[in-house]
């Protein structure tokens, strides 16, 4: 695909994903998807390393049920024609803790065939991790 396609499918997801539609998430993943967030797993209960929709679905509800977005926002795309690094801002409060961290991410998506086959993040899992601790 071209990358201003591949740009497109990433947009979508990001927008399906402040409009809470997770499904449509879901729906744009292949059915293998590769989905890895990093931290420990420990002390965030949603990071690691997920295979397939399902098991991104769990994902999604883990995060929801840990986290409260105060700020999520991709702020530059770079692509080429199988993957897409996005670029962004986020600012959280850890719902058992109260606590709020916020930092700058990375997230690579990999395209092929008009679909998201694998995902990666890379961000400061040290303060998120933090804010995780009682």
């Amino acid at each position: 695909m071209i990358p201003q396609e591949n740009i497109r499918i990433v947009q979508k997801a990001y927008q399906d994903f402040t409009s809470g539609n997770i499904p449509a998430i879901l729906e744009s993943l292949d059915e293998g998807v590769d989905w890895f967030i990093p931290g420990p797993k420990q002390v965030i209960p949603f990071a690691g390393q997920r295979r397939g929709r399902h098991e991104v679905a769990q994902f999604f509800s883990e995060l929801a049920a840990s986290l409260s977005a105060i700020e999520f926002e991709p702020q530059e795309y770079i692509a080429d024609t199988e993957k897409v690094v996005a670029l962004g801002r986020q600012k959280w409060q850890v719902k058992s803790t109260g606590r709020t961290y916020a930092d700058d991410w990375a997230h690579v998506f990999w395209i092929a065939s008009g679909k998201i086959v694998r995902f990666k993040e890379y961000h400061d899992t040290e303060a998120e991790a933090a804010a995780h601790r009682l």
